[in-house]
């Protein structure tokens, strides 16, 4: 068995602290969801290695504002805001038709977390599920000639500790048939985030192309608004700047060269969970990481996305 990847770097540490030292100057990166929180973080922090950032963002004019204030703060002038709304495959398959050139960097961040009520997309995919994970599997594959033109190109799947709740239920994806629970579709989307960092570095490691995915920890952002606020005990919360370092890690640094198909916290790779799941935990759940699980989301994701391409 692989030993766990360990870096000095741990749970208080900072995109900061993990960028320092880095040059990123002709490296292309695409952060989604980067209006808030965690996105502005990451896309500060690479923007001030010197990175070309994009930001994926659903409000056009809200992105644009962030771009302005991040190219303020880090003197780069090439940081600019692109449209993309995830849970409309329309809009995805217009971004990608729009990407021209190499993509070194791609950090699959937007989310959204606990709708109250069963929201469903044009297509038919419960919301949370569409957002999270299958808006950014269209993304991901649908750049993949735009990340191997890129060498050592990098995907960054941000998950939660929620995954540890659910398994990616096949059968029913969109709660058609079992009652909705918030938390149960959100644990969901969380885990086909990771097996989507697993399967495409299973089949795109030999291009170059490596993914891991990622638990950023408990940060109060907009994510929250559905659930009164952060109710992580304080202890185990983390601040915008400590909870983009792992993505940072896995997104820039040298110290994860060559390696792939992986889960981190705390800026290290997680053990596998084998016991029961503790709120509030850590670890990664052994389904969250199954090759057959990936495989078949995978597949499942493709045709679900060209269905919706055919129907149009």
């Amino acid at each position: 068995m692989t030993a766990l990847l360990r870096t000095p770097f741990g749970f208080s540490s900072t995109a900061d602290d993990v960028i320092a030292g880095i040059d990123l100057t002709g490296r292309r990166a695409l952060v989604t969801g980067a209006t808030s929180g965690l996105g502005v973080e990451t896309a500060r922090t690479l923007a001030a290695a010197g990175a070309e950032v994009v930001l994926g963002v659903r409000r056009r004019e809200a992105g644009d504002r962030i771009a302005a204030q991040i190219t303020e703060r880090t003197g780069n002038p090439l940081v600019s805001a692109r449209a993309l709304d995830l849970a409309d495959l329309r809009s995805v398959t217009a971004f990608v038709a729009s990407w021209d050139g190499p993509l070194h960097i791609l950090i699959n961040n937007a989310g959204i977390m606990a709708l109250p009520e069963l929201e469903v997309t044009p297509e038919g995919h419960e919301l949370q599920f569409a957002t999270n994970y299958l808006g950014h599997f269209a993304l991901t594959s649908g750049l993949h000639d735009a990340l191997a033109a890129a060498p050592g190109a990098r995907i960054v799947s941000v998950s939660s500790s929620a995954h540890l709740f659910s398994p990616v239920i096949f059968d029913d994806l969109d709660f058609r048939f079992r009652p909705y629970d918030r938390w149960a579709a959100y644990a969901q989307s969380k885990t086909a985030d990771v097996l989507l960092a697993v399967e495409a570095d299973r089949r795109w490691s030999h291009e170059g192309i490596l993914a891991n995915a990622l638990n950023p920890g408990a940060i109060a952002t907009g994510l929250q608004k559905h659930t009164g606020g952060l109710q992580t005990p304080v202890d185990k919360q983390k601040t915008p700047a400590q909870g983009a370092a792992t993505s940072v890690l896995l997104a820039a640094s040298p110290l994860v060269d060559g390696v792939g198909g992986r889960y981190f916290e705390d800026c290290n790779e997680a053990p596998v969970l084998r016991g029961k799941p503790v709120m509030f935990g850590g670890g990664v759940a052994p389904w969250a990481l199954d090759a057959y699980n990936a495989e078949r989301l995978w597949d499942t994701s493709t045709d679900l996305v060209a269905r919706a391409t055919t129907a149009r």
